[in-house]
């Protein structure tokens, strides 16, 4: 069995539901470690995570990445059992195959293979794993920064092992993400008999030109990297249930996915701006879940472009598309960060998949990118 492939499949056994590692980790840290690494458990509450550096100097190249998966929903909906790797022609059916065990192989794969073949490389090769990336991500990734940060440690290049793949191995790498900001707002009212409206005042009623305004409104016009703003409601709630209230207070929770021509403090004050022209009553709670980051061009994104149509063929597509990732912990640092692994389209889904030839393919792709970045004169 090739190699990534089978500790693929050794990660896959471990059953790592967030925010649990199960294991993982120290499988990793053992082989790291053979191989000259210096590991350092870093678990912070409930959450395993690890830092591991090899070299004494120079600009490091990061890995980073997650042990833990989602959980694996109705297990009678799986076709194979989902903590057991299971290989059906190319194919590799487990929780967590694409998001992102195989990517977390081929990084520890490559790694292997590099310094066996360059054991004097320049620079420094790290590793920031953590098992807090599916939840809520309080002690992971953003904690390992922290601690970087207050021990004087820089990334200067940062490769994630998000699945960013979309038709074939390495088509797409995500060079930033959009950022994210939450809002929980509610509008008071005054409860009443819903026969005697004039003794009440309906919040939904005040609230609704207010959201169509906010609904309407163009934020941004994006740029070369990023679309526009997008404002989504995703839960409206209001009413005691009975058809004869008129209730006290509706909540709307509604989500922004900004790009780098608004900044979050803009959001919020065109916001309650909107709301106040509309002489609401209400209070608004917000959470900013992480500031755009762009990694436009520089070495980075250019060994990884060039290693990919090496091993590929494949031109590959710059996006920031999708959701957000641990990236947004590391961006703001100063690192330059990329997000690179397997085809997506079934991360989270029930029967999760992987091909597995493309398994050697990634790993050929990350030793790639140390080459270029780790062995120039």
């Amino acid at each position: 069995m090739d190699k990534t492939l089978e500790l693929c499949c050794d990660l896959i056994r471990r059953p790592s539901v967030t925010p649990e590692d199960a294991g993982c980790q120290a499988m990793m840290m053992e082989r790291l470690t053979a191989i000259g690494f210096d590991c350092t458990p870093l678990p912070f509450g409930e959450v395993e995570n690890f830092w591991a550096t090899r070299g004494d100097a120079g600009p490091i190249l990061v890995f980073a990445g997650h042990t833990d998966v989602v959980p694996t929903g109705p297990l009678e909906q799986w076709n194979t059992p989902p903590f057991e790797p299971t290989l059906i022609g190319d194919t590799l059916f487990g929780r967590g195959t694409a998001d992102m065990k195989a990517s977390l192989a081929a990084m520890v794969v490559a790694c292997e293979e590099f310094v066996a073949e360059h054991p004097d490389h320049h620079g420094r090769i790290g590793f920031l794993i953590t098992s807090d990336e599916e939840g809520p991500a309080v002690n992971g990734t953003v904690r390992v920064v922290e601690h970087l940060t207050n021990a004087g440690e820089q990334i200067d290049w940062c490769l994630v092992g998000e699945p960013s793949s979309t038709a074939s191995l390495g088509d797409v790498i995500k060079n930033g993400r959009r950022g994210s900001l939450n809002a929980r707002l509610t509008v008071h009212g005054v409860q009443g008999h819903i026969a005697y409206p004039h003794l009440a005042s309906n919040p939904i009623h005040s609230m609704a030109p207010a959201l169509q305004a906010l609904t309407g409104e163009i934020w941004d016009e994006g740029n070369d990297f990023f679309p526009p703003t997008s404002m989504q409601v995703s839960n409206i709630n209001g009413g005691t249930g009975a058809t004869n209230i008129i209730p006290g207070e509706v909540e709307v929770v509604f989500n922004f996915r900004f790009s780098t021509e608004v900044t979050d403090a803009e959001l919020r004050r065109r916001t309650e701006d909107i709301l106040n022209a509309h002489a609401l009553d209400y209070s608004i709670d917000w959470n900013l879940s992480g500031q755009p980051f762009l990694t436009s061009s520089g070495a980075l994104v250019e060994a990884a472009v060039a290693s990919i149509r090496d091993v590929t063929g494949t031109e590959t597509e710059l996006s920031t598309s999708g959701g957000t990732s641990d990236g947004r912990f590391i961006a703001p640092t100063g690192a330059q960060v990329v997000e690179l692994g397997p085809i997506n389209a079934t991360i989270h889904k029930l029967n999760e998949e992987v091909n597995a030839p493309d398994l050697p393919r990634l790993t050929a792709i990350y030793k790639g990118i140390m080459e270029r970045l780790l062995t120039a004169n």
